[in-house]
């Protein structure tokens, strides 16, 4: 027995996909599929509803152009949830800025060396081309979906130390402070957008190509010491920033 679709009105009749469309849509609005929640994939689609792929596969498009629902590749289609974000008037770790959101983050650790520092990173880092540096390489998972890949870079006795600490647990904000005995002052950031290579596409789950946002971040300790470089990409259909910026008043 097939489900029904939406009805549509004899006088306009609806295209089969629209009609798909809006039956998904009532389900996902009404909570009958919960926010992260997978959805009934494109074959179980197809036999519940008699309808062909092309139908179900325009009618899935459609909602994630909306931004009802995200694709993760290898796993399927899960409903939207509420975007996290992070406010940047305060200098946060990811897990520090979601905890009041009621996010739950976790970690898990995809790579860590340390080796010769490329010109840029050491030049940032403020050490002699060449010197030791520690890489931290980890994926964000936001309520149990890929969000972010944090690439890390720190001077070699500072990551050697992190080397030896909850990684998967905790951001390194925290492990900085309570674990190494350093007190954090400013960090810089630019942040831009960028198009995900193959590596990191396969880590967040999504096509080569797919946009992400870009951040960049030097952090200094309180006595101004650069210790933490910092590249991280988030999917762009699960994060924002957000700034409340005032405007100076201008003499007339």
């Amino acid at each position: 027995m097939t489900s029904s679709l939406h009805p549509s009105p004899p006088s306009r009749p609806a295209p089969l996909h629209a009609r798909l469309g809006q039956t998904l849509r009532h389900r996902i609005l009404d909570g009958q599929y919960a926010p992260a929640s997978r959805l009934p994939s494109e074959r179980e689609l197809i036999a519940d509803f008699g309808l062909s792929r092309i139908t179900v596969r325009k009618a899935l498009d459609d909602l994630q152009q909306e931004g009802l629902i995200t694709t993760v590749h290898g796993k399927g289609r899960f409903v939207a949830a509420p975007k996290a974000f992070q406010d940047l008037r305060e200098l946060r770790g990811l897990a520090e800025a979601l905890a009041p959101q009621g996010r739950q983050l976790r970690n898990r650790l995809l790579g860590a060396w340390i080796g010769p520092a490329p010109e840029g990173i050491a030049q940032r880092l403020g050490l002699a081309p060449g010197a030791a540096v520690g890489t931290i390489r980890r994926l964000r998972m936001l309520d149990g979906l890929p969000l972010s890949v944090e690439t890390s870079h720190f001077p070699a006795a500072i990551a050697e130390a992190l080397l030896q600490q909850d990684l998967a647990g905790r951001d390194v904000f925290r492990l900085l402070e309570d674990a190494l005995g350093l007190a954090l002052g400013q960090a810089e950031l630019a942040i831009e957008a960028t198009a995900a290579d193959a590596e990191l596409a396969d880590a967040l789950g999504l096509a080569a190509g797919a946009p992400l946002l870009r951040i960049e971040r030097l952090t200094h300790d309180a006595q101004g010491r650069p210790i933490d470089f910092e590249h991280l990409h988030y999917r762009s259909d699960g994060f924002q920033i957000r700034l409340q910026i005032p405007r100076k008043a201008h003499a007339a």
